[in-house]
């Protein structure tokens, strides 16, 4: 599967990007939002944030 979704992880009380990461498109979307729940926990932890302050946005063309 071809890795086409990009998505980019964002300390919400700084404002900064702190992780990039890719998925296919062709899964499902309980799937996508299951993994990066996933990746959003582990982003979190290796920054030393708590969890409510990590979010994500789906990087798009012209962003």
């Amino acid at each position: 599967m071809k890795a086409d979704k990009h998505y980019k992880f964002i300390n919400s009380t700084t404002g900064y990007c702190i992780y990039h990461y890719s998925l296919s498109s062709a899964l499902p979307p309980e799937q996508i939002k299951t993994e990066l729940e996933k990746i959003k926990a582990q982003v979190a932890s290796k920054n030393g944030l708590l969890l409510n302050t990590v979010y994500w946005e789906e990087v798009r063309d012209g962003r």
